[in-house]
């Protein structure tokens, strides 16, 4: 099997780019869809999906719930009938670098983030695609 980005067409960095709110999902510790509107950010050359968000929202606790190697996820985002989900594993980082650059990513796709010490990044690697923009 493949690298995930083999084949991807020119619109997909722009589908990605364009400002757009995508839907995450976790599980409950339950085995549950728990699914919310975020903001996020794709970083093609490292393959990681970044979302921010606070500390104690139900997604990160989701996350942690599933321990440290991480939790399988899910974000996606439509288009009218151009749509596209990544599948990953995502991880919860709260040091200072590692928010800062989720932070700024955000600001690119969608505008400057207000100041929140509560604020965590979440951080999906990509491990496959689907939809029809690829």
């Amino acid at each position: 099997m493949g690298d995930w980005r083999d084949g991807l067409s020119p619109d997909f960095d722009a589908f990605w780019a364009e400002r757009r709110i995508c839907l995450l999902t976790t599980l409950r510790r339950n085995g549950t869809p728990h699914t919310v509107p975020v903001g996020a950010t794709l970083d093609l050359a490292t393959g990681i999906v970044r979302v921010i968000t606070r500390r104690g929202s139900r997604k990160v606790a989701n996350i942690r719930a599933a321990g440290p190697a991480g939790a399988r996820v899910a974000v996606g985002q439509v288009d009218g009938g151009r749509w596209c989900t990544v599948e990953g594993l995502a991880v919860v980082r709260e040091d200072r670098e590692s928010v800062a650059e989720a932070e700024r990513r955000y600001a690119m796709r969608y505008r400057e983030p207000q100041p929140n010490p509560e604020r965590v990044a979440i951080e999906i690697t990509v491990r496959r695609l689907l939809g029809n923009v690829r």
